[in-house]
C-alpha cells in the first residue's frame, strides 16, 4: 500500500465470517453514513472463509452498491489476516475499520472522523454494551490487564470501530491476534491516539463466532509478545543531517522525527461524550 498514491479518501475493512444475515442492513447504513463524507470512497468487505451466502449476498449488494469490494480469502484465516488483507487492497488516505455483526452503528463513524485533526488513530470505546454478561466480564478483565500492562491508556481496545492515517496500518506486524492491540502496535511507532465514547447495539441476527478461548487465552498469549516488542524497541534520535545526502535521501521523502519514545508517555486523550 503506498501512501503516496491513495486515489480515495476512505477505505472502510470489514472482516466478516458466515455473516450473510447481517450485511446487507450493515451495508446499507454505511453506504448512506459514507456518501456523507465523501463521494470518494471504497468499502472493502474482506470474506474469511465463510460457508454461509456471505459470497452470494455480497455479489447481490455490489449491484446496488459500486463502492463495494468482495475480496474472498482462500480459507479462514481469522481476523487479524482478514484485516490485513483489507489494509494491503485499501486505497483511502483514511482507513476505517468496522465488525460486520452490526454491533458497532455506521453513524458512529461520525464521531471519530473529526479527531483525525489531532491524532493519527482514533478508537472507539463502547458504552452500554449489548452483550451477554459472561462477555462484558471477560471484556472488561482482558482491558484493564491489557491497559496495565502495555500502559497504553485505551479502554476498550476490543472494539473494532477505529479510523487511521494510512501510514499507520502500513507499520502494524501481521500475528494472528494482531487486531486486538492496533492502538498499542501504533503508539510503539510513535503515532499518536485518541478515544471516543460510541454507542453499542444488540446483535440481531446470527451468532458469534468467538468464544472463552478466543478472549482469554490466545490474547493473553499474544500480549506478552506486544510487552515484549515494547520493551525491546530501541530509542534514536537525529543529531545532524548531513548535506550531502546519500542518493536514497535524495531521491526518496524522509520524515525525520526529532526523537522517537513513546514507552514512557504514550500520546493518547480520553475524551468526553
Amino acid at each position: 500500500m503506498d501512501v503516496t498514491a491513495k486515489s480515495l479518501d476512505y477505505t472502510v475493512v470489514i472482516p466478516a465470517h458466515n455473516e450473510a444475515e447481517n450485511l446487507p442492513a450493515l451495508l446499507s447504513d454505511l453506504h448512506r453514513i459514507m456518501e456523507r463524507l465523501s463521494d470518494r470512497y471504497e468499502i472493502i468487505v474482506v470474506d474469511d472463509g465463510s460457508s454461509d451466502e456471505t459470497p452470494l449476498v455480497l455479489n447481490e449488494l455490489q449491484l446496488s452498491i459500486p463502492q463495494l469490494v468482495n475480496l474472498r480469502l482462500a480459507r479462514n484465516y481469522g481476523q487479524s489476516a482478514a484485516f490485513d488483507a483489507g489494509f494491503r487492497a485499501a486505497h483511502g488516505r483514511v482507513i476505517i475499520t468496522l465488525d460486520a455483526d452490526g454491533q458497532n452503528p455506521p453513524q458512529e463513524i461520525l464521531k471519530l472522523i473529526p479527531l483525525l485533526d489531532r491524532f493519527d488513530m482514533v478508537c472507539g470505546w463502547r458504552q452500554n454494551r449489548q452483550d451477554y454478561l459472561s462477555r462484558r466480564y471477560a471484556s472488561k478483565f482482558a482491558n484493564t490487564f491489557r491497559r496495565w500492562i502495555l500502559q497504553d491508556g485505551i479502554h476498550d481496545s476490543g472494539c473494532s470501530l477505529k479510523v487511521f492515517r494510512s501510514e499507520v496500518v502500513e507499520r502494524f506486524p501481521l500475528f494472528n491476534g494482531m487486531h486486538r492491540f492496533f492502538p498499542a502496535l501504533a503508539l510503539l511507532r510513535g503515532y499518536s491516539v485518541g478515544e471516543v465514547r460510541i454507542d453499542h447495539a444488540p446483535r440481531e441476527r446470527g451468532r458469534s463466532h468467538y468464544g472463552i478461548r478466543n478472549r482469554v487465552w490466545g490474547p493473553f498469549c499474544d500480549l506478552w509478545m506486544v510487552y515484549w516488542m515494547q520493551r525491546r524497541q530501541r530509542i534514536w534520535k537525529i543529531a545532524e543531517i548531513p548535506v550531502e545526502r546519500p542518493y536514497a535521501l535524495r531521491t526518496r521523502r524522509v520524515d525525520w522525527p526529532e526523537s522517537v519514545d513513546i514507552s514512557r508517555t504514550p500520546a493518547r486523550l480520553r475524551l468526553p461524550r
